[in-house]
C-alpha cells in the first residue's frame, strides 16, 4: 500500500512536471512576441450632471466616490495586426457615440470594426450621455450638459487609441477564467426575501476572465478583466465606478503601474446582492479582485501572437410593428400606471412621426468573435442575459471569454426561455411598445456560429 501510494506521489509529479514544462516552453517561446500599448483618461463629469441608470431620479449628481475612467489595451500581433479593447465606467456605450467614435478611429488609424472592441462596464452612478429618449422632460441647461459630455467622451475616446499606440512595445500575453460568486440571478431570487432564502436560484455564469500582460521586463503591464454581474450595488448620486471600479482600484495598488480594465460579461440577469451600501460595492470589488489575483499568481495560458478578428452586425426583427401615432398618443395621455420614462419614450417616437420621420422596424446589432492566439473571446451588443455565455460555452468550449455591452447597447437581449417567461428583461427593446422576435437568440448564436468559422475558432 506505501510503495503504492509513493508511485502514485511520484506520477503525480511527473504529470505535473511535464505540463509545468510545456506552459515554461511555450512562455519562452511566445515571450515577447506581441506588441501592447495602454492608456487611460479619466472621465469623471467636471460639473454636476444627470446620471444614468435609473429612471426614477429626480436630480443631477451631488458628489463623487471613486473617479470614472475610460482605458485602452493596443495589442499587435507578429503579423503587425492590431486589435483595440476600451473598457469605460458607464452604463452603456450607445449607438449615438459608438458610430462616431468607431467611424473616426478607422479613419484616423486604419482600425476597422472588426478591430475595435468598446465596453461599458454599466455602472449606474456615472453619467448619462444620450439626451433622449427616456430624459426627454428635462430643462435645455440640462440636455446640454449631456450633449456637452457626450462630446467630450467621443474626443477623449477617440484620443485613447493614440496614446496607446504612442506606448506600444514588446509583451506577453496570458489568459485564464477564475471564478467569483456574489453574482445573484435576479429574475430566479427575490432581492427583498434574500434573507429568508435556504438556496439560490440559477442560471449564473461565476466565470472570471483574465488577460495579463506582461512587458520585455516581467512586469505586469496591463490586466483586462470581466465579470457578469450588473453594476448597481449603489443608486446614490455620487459619480463611482460601482463594485468594478473598486476592483480595478485594488488591482492597480496590488501591481503599481499597471492599468486594470474591467469588462462587463453577459450579466443583465444578474445583480450582487445585498447590495446599496459602499462597503458592500467595496466588498465586491475586493473580492472581484482577490480572483483576479489568483488566477494571476497560477499557471496562465500563454497565447501566440496572432489576431483573428470577425465582426457583423444582423438585422434584428421586432416581433410587432412599430407603434403608430395614435397609439403614441394614447400611451402619453394614458392616466394609468404606464411609467413616465415610457411616455417620455413615446413623445419621443411621436415627434419623429410628426416630423415625417419613419420608426425602425429592425436594428443592426453587433457581433464580435476575437482570437488572441489560443483564446476565444465573443462581445455581443445591448444588455445580453447570462443564458447567452451558457450557450456559447457548451458549443465552444468553458474557457471561451463572452463580453456583452460591447460596441452599442439599444436594450436588453432576452434568451428564447426568457422571451417566453416575459417580464422585465424580455421586453426591452428598442422600440418600447414590441419586444424583439421570438427567434433573436437562435439568429445571435447562429451569427456567432458563422464569425467563428471565419476565425477558426471551432466547436
Amino acid at each position: 500500500m506505501k510503495s503504492l501510494t509513493s508511485f502514485s506521489l511520484i506520477l503525480s509529479f511527473i504529470i505535473l512536471l511535464g505540463y509545468g514544462s510545456k506552459v515554461f516552453s511555450n512562455t519562452f517561446q511566445y515571450k515577447n512576441s506581441w506588441k501592447a500599448g495602454v492608456a487611460r483618461v479619466k472621465i469623471t463629469p467636471e460639473e454636476s450632471m444627470w446620471m444614468a441608470g435609473y429612471a426614477s431620479r429626480d436630480h443631477a449628481s451631488e458628489g463623487k466616490l471613486t473617479d470614472l475612467w475610460a482605458k485602452a489595451l493596443l495589442l499587435e500581433d507578429a503579423n503587425g495586426n492590431r486589435a483595440i479593447m476600451i473598457s469605460t465606467d458607464l452604463v452603456a456605450i450607445r449607438q449615438v457615440i459608438s458610430e462616431p467614435v468607431r467611424n473616426r478611429i478607422q479613419k484616423l488609424y486604419g482600425l476597422t470594426r472588426s478591430q475595435i472592441l468598446i465596453n461599458a462596464s454599466h455602472t449606474h452612478t456615472g453619467p448619462e450621455t444620450q439626451s433622449a429618449p427616456h430624459i426627454f422632460s428635462l430643462d435645455k441647461k440640462e440636455l446640454e450638459k449631456i450633449d456637452r459630455y457626450a462630446k467630450k467622451l467621443e474626443d477623449q475616446l477617440v484620443n485613447l487609441v493614440a496614446e496607446a499606440i504612442k506606448n506600444l512595445k514588446p509583451a506577453t500575453l496570458f489568459s485564464e477564467n477564475g471564478v467569483s460568486r456574489f453574482q445573484v440571478n435576479r429574475r430566479n431570487n427575490s432581492e427583498n426575501r434574500l434573507d429568508l432564502q435556504t438556496e439560490l436560484k440559477g442560471p449564473n455564469d461565476f466565470a472570471v476572465p483574465v488577460i495579463k500582460v506582461v512587458d520585455a521586463k516581467g512586469k505586469i503591464m496591463a490586466i483586462a478583466f470581466g465579470y457578469a454581474c450588473h453594476n448597481t450595488v449603489l443608486g446614490t448620486y455620487d459619480w463611482s465606478g460601482d463594485y468594478a471600479g473598486f476592483a480595478q482600484i485594488e488591482l492597480e495598488k496590488k501591481y503599481p503601474g499597471a492599468t486594470a480594465l474591467f469588462f462587463q460579461g453577459a450579466g443583465a440577469d444578474q445583480n450582487p446582492l445585498p447590495r446599496r451600501t459602499v462597503s458592500l460595492a467595496m466588498q465586491y470589488g475586493e473580492t472581484l479582485a482577490a480572483s483576479v489575483n489568483s488566477v494571476l499568481k497560477e499557471q496562465m495560458k500563454p497565447l501566440s501572437s496572432n489576431l483573428k478578428l470577425s465582426y457583423s452586425e444582423i438585422d434584428l426583427k421586432f416581433e410587432k410593428a412599430s407603434p403608430t401615432a395614435q397609439e403614441l398618443k394614447f400611451i402619453i395621455s394614458d392616466s394609468s400606471d404606464t411609467p413616465a420614462y415610457l411616455k417620455a419614450n413615446a413623445k419621443v417616437l411621436l415627434s419623429k412621426l410628426e416630423k415625417g420621420e419613419k420608426l425602425i422596424t429592425s436594428y443592426p446589432y453587433p457581433v464580435q468573435v476575437w482570437q488572441l492566439g489560443e483564446q476565444a473571446l465573443i462581445t455581443l451588443g445591448g444588455e445580453v442575459l447570462v443564458g447567452y455565455a451558457i450557450e456559447l460555452k457548451k458549443i465552444f468550449g468553458k474557457n471561451i471569454f463572452v463580453f456583452g455591452y460591447s460596441n452599442d447597447v439599444m436594450a436588453y437581449i432576452p434568451t428564447s426561455i426568457v422571451w417566453k417567461e416575459g417580464g422585465y428583461e424580455a421586453t426591452r427593446s428598442p422600440i418600447f411598445t414590441t419586444p424583439w422576435a421570438s427567434d433573436i437568440e437562435e439568429v445571435i448564436i447562429k451569427e456567432v456560429k458563422r464569425l467563428a468559422e471565419e476565425t477558426g475558432l471551432k466547436p
